[in-house]
């Protein structure tokens, strides 16, 4: 697969507040908009980020203020890829229980992780599961609309 064209970057160390991250997550919605992104794709964007926001200040730094977030994000009019890695000891992505199984319904650990995977095209964790990456392909409607 060739690289896109990204027409937006965006790479920093942030402070591990929520506060700090939804600004960020406000430059890459607007840079979402500037790509002629909407409806459907936008939103899922958008939750997946916000998902792996939370999920980073959270459960990785356990709202460390002395802990920071690494982020790096790409747009381009088809693509999107966002990286969030944390200073946490990680966790296994995988082993999560299903939060749609009954067991399972009323435990809230794992909504994130999963909602993440519906939304987004593509998601990896890495070894030690303190960085999430994941990849957004337009969807052809919204494509062949814009």
């Amino acid at each position: 697969m060739a690289e896109p064209a990204w027409t937006w970057s965006f790479r920093r160390r942030i402070p591990s507040s929520r506060d700090v991250g939804h600004e960020v997550i406000e430059l890459l919605l607007q840079a979402l908009t500037d790509n002629r992104w909407d409806g459907r794709d936008y939103f899922h964007v958008q939750l997946a980020a916000e998902e792996a926001m939370v999920n980073a200040v959270t459960h990785g730094n356990q709202e460390a203020p002395d802990k920071s977030i690494e982020l790096e994000f790409h747009v381009s009019p088809e693509m999107v890829y966002l990286r969030f890695r944390d200073e946490g000891k990680g966790f296994c992505a995988d082993s999560l229980p299903d939060p749609r199984e009954d067991d399972y319904l009323e435990c809230t650990n794992g909504r994130g992780v999963m909602l993440i995977r519906e939304v987004m095209t593509r998601v990896e964790y890495n070894a030690c599961g303190n960085e999430v990456t994941m990849y957004k392909q337009r969807s052809a409607e919204t494509t062949e609309a814009g």
